[in-house]
């Protein structure tokens, strides 16, 4: 690199683009907790010994001072913080996401989930990504989607995660765009939206000479595995829309298969819905989530 481009030794890398970097023999471990410090300071958390937080005071709250609606610069503003933070936890994507979709009239019961979300990360400031050395490095990818858990639509909500290994390198939580009528319709159209990120994964492995065709997609709904595996269109499929088919082609292609794995051991779990803390605690270990 010194050949084609201007550049000095700057040491071991630390801190990138708001990750901080922690390099060690077995592996990199990633976090943000300098960053998760100064929001938890920001925001009145970083002392949570007294209730009368920042955020608890009546400036905070409507003109009416009722309680019922929140000051929507503040609550934004807290959403903005925490979406940011999911670049390295993605243990707080999902409830993250669903707080963010009321940024528009947000609700007092709303700011108590998203401070309940403060005082989880006050208790677990430093929890990041562990990226083990000695791995296997092959891709594969875990889907998974509620159905009709978007309380105000009824719109289900698309969940997915890669692995290089055990190294997680992406994860996504969108809620759909369309009505799904069956659970089935719903984990299709995840399946194919986990699709398109492999697709986008492989093509960018090929720029460092790795070839992952065949990528194997975890799925715990069998008939929706039945769907991809079926070349022919009938009455059950007709009404999906004609764009989430195309992962049909790429399995005719071999560009990527489709498994079936039982629900408690499908990691993309913790992106789709709420768990008890025993089961939440053991799909963060399952991810490559340690605190230091």
């Amino acid at each position: 690199m010194h050949d084609k481009f201007k550049m000095s030794a700057m040491g071991e890398l630390s801190f990138f683009l708001g990750l901080q970097v922690l390099q060690k023999k077995d592996g990199i471990f990633l976090s943000q907790d300098k960053y998760v410090g100064d929001i938890l300071k920001k925001f009145g958390f970083s002392d949570l010994r007294s209730a009368n937080t920042p955020i608890d005071r009546e400036r905070h709250w409507g003109k009416d001072g009722t309680g019922k609606d929140v000051d929507l610069h503040l609550y934004r503003s807290m959403i903005g913080s925490l979406m940011y933070l999911t670049a390295s936890r993605p243990n707080i994507m999902f409830v993250v996401c669903t707080c963010a979709r009321h940024q528009v009239t947000p609700k007092e019961c709303h700011l108590h989930a998203v401070k309940r979300i403060f005082r989880y990360l006050k208790g677990h400031p430093k929890l990041g990504l562990w990226y083990l050395k000695e791995s296997p490095f092959d891709l594969v990818a875990y889907s998974d989607s509620d159905y009709g858990g978007a309380s105000q639509d009824r719109k289900s909500t698309t969940r997915g995660c890669q692995f290089l290994g055990r190294r997680l390198i992406s994860w996504q939580c969108k809620k759909q765009t369309i009505v799904a009528t069956s659970t089935t319709e719903a984990e299709y159209v995840a399946a194919a939206s986990g699709c398109g990120q492999v697709l986008w994964i492989q093509n960018q492995l090929l720029d460092y000479g790795y070839n992952f065709m065949n990528t194997k997609i975890y799925i715990d709904n069998n008939s929706a595995i039945c769907i991809v595996k079926n070349p022919v269109f009938h009455s059950r499929t007709k009404h999906i829309e004609i764009r989430h088919h195309f992962i049909r082609d790429c399995f005719e292609k071999k560009l990527i298969y489709v498994d079936h794995i039982h629900t408690d051991d499908n990691v993309a779990d913790l992106l789709t819905k709420a768990f008890d803390v025993g089961r939440f605690q053991y799909l963060v270990v399952s991810i490559g989530m340690l605190d230091p």
